[in-house]
């Protein structure tokens, strides 16, 4: 176990072993110089000493066989040079840009202008191509990209925002629907007279609906009143309930047009299903959660949940809600916290 140790002077100290061979000891040690103002200089010594008169428990020795000391402003030198330079050169890389405050804006706005270009695809496959960004990169991209959009559904839950603006963060966040999915179609007509909020390509290759009310305003998912001390949906969650499954029924209805189909781009219909994103449930007791449990089971083609379910199953594909558990900053789950 690592202890920190204080001089007879008040310097607090930390020892590091790196090396132990037979006549000689290296090894590493920090310090603070205090301020009276509330800076703080860490500094650090490197030095490789003969065992015999090696004092392991002294900050200073008198005869060290080779020692170096580095400044508070050369250790920050040295902790910035790893950072940009150890992981490309153990990879064998032989050129490369170190990201700190001294690079080049005109580096930068020539980045800016090749992923800026209008044609995504292009730049995709000449990522993949020339094999530019690694996986591991790739990959917590995607993910950084995911929790901002957790923290942006977070920040629309305060506010009583109209439904297109829940349509539109689904559209660009079809993840958070579930793996189920494949992606949201371009049509969302059924007919002239029914028109969806999502149609989507489930995994399946089956289409199936994703229908969304706002949370907030006027709508309720409880009635007021208990139905011989049951709770029951109110009037709001019925009425979109019937229109759901009306949904529903239409597209069976259209499973054999031919014009359906090349809307939808030949996408099979059989048996459709429907997600109902409805209204909050953060302050549910435990009665209205078991109640909740009762009405979703008595529907075979019908999901209901809430946008704190919604919240809750994207936390939980990012391991937010376990680092929030935990104490642990959403800015500090890197790569390595990556569940995919």
């Amino acid at each position: 176990m690592a202890t920190i140790k204080k001089t007879e002077n008040g310097i607090e100290y930390l020892f590091g072993l790196l090396k132990k061979k037979a006549k000689t000891v290296t090894r590493a040690a920090f310090w603070k110089i205090p301020h009276k103002n509330p800076q703080e200089d860490i500094c650090l010594k490197i030095g490789r000493y003969n065992k015999n008169g090696f004092a392991p428990e002294t900050l200073e020795n008198t005869n060290p066989k080779s020692e170096l000391i580095l400044d508070n402003e050369e250790f920050q030198k040295l902790l910035e040079f790893l950072s940009d330079n150890y992981e490309p050169f153990k990879k064998g890389v032989r050129k490369y840009i170190p990201l700190d405050e001294n690079f080049d804006q005109k580096s930068i706005e020539h980045l800016k202008a090749i992923f800026d270009n209008p044609d995504k695809q292009e730049v995709l496959n000449f990522i993949a191509k020339n094999n530019i960004l690694p996986s591991d990169l790739i990959a917590g991209l995607q993910n950084q990209a995911r929790m901002n959009a957790v923290k942006e559904f977070e920040t629309m839950l305060e506010q009583d925002l109209v439904e297109q603006s829940w349509q539109k963060w689904f559209k660009q966040n079809d993840w958070v629907l579930g793996s189920e999915f494949v992606k949201i179609l371009d049509e969302r007509e059924v007919d002239t007279a029914n028109i969806t909020d999502y149609l989507m390509q489930a995994y399946d290759g089956f289409l199936d609906i994703i229908e969304i009310k706002r949370p907030e305003g006027s709508l309720r998912f409880w009635a007021d009143i208990q139905d011989h001390g049951n709770y029951v949906p109110s009037s709001d969650l019925t009425k979109a309930i019937t229109q759901a499954t009306k949904y529903i029924y239409e597209v069976e209805r259209e499973a054999n047009s031919v014009k359906f189909l090349e809307r939808v781009g030949n996408v099979r219909t059989i048996k459709p299903r429907c997600i109902l994103i409805f209204g909050r449930s953060s302050d549910w007791n435990n009665e209205q959660k078991e109640a909740y449990r009762i009405l979703n089971s008595s529907y075979h083609n019908l999901t209901i949940m809430t946008y704190d379910h919604v919240l809750l199953r994207a936390k939980r594909i990012l391991n937010i809600d376990e680092a929030e558990q935990t104490g642990q900053n959403i800015k500090d789950i890197g790569v390595a916290g990556i569940p995919f």
